[in-house]
């Protein structure tokens, strides 16, 4: 039904029903925030990627799409979030990595591979990410040489 649910352990039912993707959802990550991270102050973010092409980040508490990030032109299938939450990356069937600002949802940086990419993870720090593609192929990028952190 291309919704995302956040339920609670402590009650019966979904706190939020997020709904606006087109198509179904096939993966979603927690921002680093809150209690026990380290960005303890930072508002907690869910971001959703979906067969709609798109990578919809979502406040929690509230329900609210926050940013809508369309620069793909195929499925979105993988989404990770930098230590520090102030990135995302997001790899899809198009064969394209970008890097978004979470504070605004803005396209940072792009790398288009040569082929589809089914993981993207940062490393410990933020300063590289990593794309698995289809073609057997891993890219790691060095964002700090690249001008991007």
């Amino acid at each position: 039904d291309h919704t995302a649910k956040v339920w609670s352990m402590e009650r019966d039912g979904a706190l939020q029903d997020l709904r606006d993707h087109q198509k179904e959802i096939y993966t979603l990550k927690w921002s680093p925030a809150g209690r026990g991270s380290a960005n303890p102050t930072a508002p907690l973010l869910l971001a959703t990627a979906s067969f709609d092409a798109t990578v919809r980040l979502w406040d929690a508490r509230s329900g609210q799409c926050l940013h809508v990030l369309d620069r793909h032109s195929q499925p979105v299938y993988s989404v990770a979030f930098s230590a520090d939450g102030r990135h995302l990356a997001s790899g899809s069937f198009d064969r394209r990595l970008h890097i978004w600002a979470v504070k605004d949802g803005a396209l940072i940086k792009s790398y288009t591979g040569q082929g589809g990419i089914f993981e993207v993870c940062w490393n410990s720090d933020g300063s590289k990410v990593a794309a698995c593609f289809s073609n057997h192929i891993v890219a790691v990028l060095d964002l700090e040489r690249n001008g991007t952190k």
